[in-house]
This record gives structure tokens, sequence and C-alpha cells, in this order.
């Protein structure tokens, strides 16, 4: 699968202002090439460079590189513990546990929505099994996933930092306006538009 989709980054305080705003195009080929290109920017620089251009570096590097196995969902990294099921918008899901086998910052501790008909994961909470820097001292987040076309894509991503010396803030990622194997997709929905040639 190769897509593109377009990424609003956000830091925000907890009153609602930005400090931060990254808007750019992610680039993914598969199995594990990522490119991102901004398209606008405004806020803070320093913001943008230590926290949003961190982030998206290091995404990148873990999409390459050998911490993209490490980080999977998968027996080798996580014990998951069946606690019920429940509604999250139209998917009907499977709620567990997942408890990390090893103490490390590319896995998480906390809850999987697993969609009941595709077995596809609707929706993660939780916060990083092990401290991620000395600087950022608690990271709780919540990551939403939409089915777009055949594949289950991420829609939202909403993290709780607290940083030491600056504070509590929310970094937000919009994902949208996906284009999936040439398919054009706005909201979620098949636009008429198809890039792919006849």
């Amino acid at each position: 699968m190769n897509y593109t989709a377009f990424r609003t980054y956000q830091v925000v305080d907890l009153k609602g202002k930005v400090h931060a705003e990254e808007i750019g195009q992610m680039e993914y080929r598969a199995p594990d090439q990522k490119k991102f290109a901004v398209t606008s920017e405004k806020g803070s620089a320093l913001v943008r460079r230590l926290v949003l251009n961190a982030l998206i570096a290091s995404e990148i590097e873990t999409t390459a590189g050998k911490q993209h196995h490490d980080s999977a969902i998968s027996p080798t990294n996580y014990t998951l513990d069946l606690l019920g099921e429940q509604q999250v918008g139209p998917y009907h899901c499977f709620v567990a546990q997942a408890i990390p086998k090893r103490s490390d910052k590319y896995l998480f501790e906390g809850k999987l929505w697993i969609d009941t008909e595709d077995y596809a994961v609707v929706r993660i909470e939780g916060h990083p099994a092990k401290k991620l820097s000395f600087w950022i001292q608690r990271a709780d987040f919540v990551r939403q996933y939409q089915k777009i076309g055949d594949f289950w894509l991420p829609q939202r991503d909403v993290t709780f930092v607290d940083v030491r010396l600056y504070g509590k803030k929310l970094l937000t990622i919009d994902h949208h306006d996906y284009s999936v194997n040439g398919s054009v997709f706005t909201n979620g929905s098949l636009s008429i538009e198809r890039t792919a040639s006849f």
C-alpha cells in the first residue's frame, strides 16, 4: 500500500492558544519509506524545531528502522487482556488492556479498541512504556483510526504532555485528505477524482 495524507500538527495550551503549527504532506511508500514536506508553519520557531520537527523525524526514522518491528502491536511486544466490548462511533469493538513486555519508549501501556469485523485497531489510549526524556514528565495519548477504502489509517492524535519548565500542553495531529493507491479520499469518503491514469 502507498498513500499520501495532509497533516496538521499543533501545540496548544490548556486555554486553547496555539503556540506552534505545522501543516504538510506525509508520503508513505511500502514497505518502509516516509517523507514529509512542510506546506505552512506558524507560531514559535523554537517549539516547531524542538517538538514538531523532532516528532516528524522520529516517526520517519521509526518507519525505516529496526524500531518499526520493535514497536508493532504483536505477541512479541505485548500481552493483551480482553476487557469486554464497546461501541466506538460506527464500529463495534473488543476492548483489551495492552501490557508491554519490556520498558521501551517505542511501546505503550494502555487500552486498545479492536474492530470485531476487521480485527483492526480503531482506537488506542495510553502512555509510553518508558519515560521519553528528562524534559517530558508525562505523555498521555489517544489515537483514533478511520477506515479509508479497505485500509485503517490514523485520523487524529491527541497527546497531553507535561514539559519540565514549559508546563502542560496538548499536541494534536489531524490526518486528512488521504490518497491511497491512487484513489483520493476526502473525510474518509472516496472522491470522484482519481489520480490514477486510465
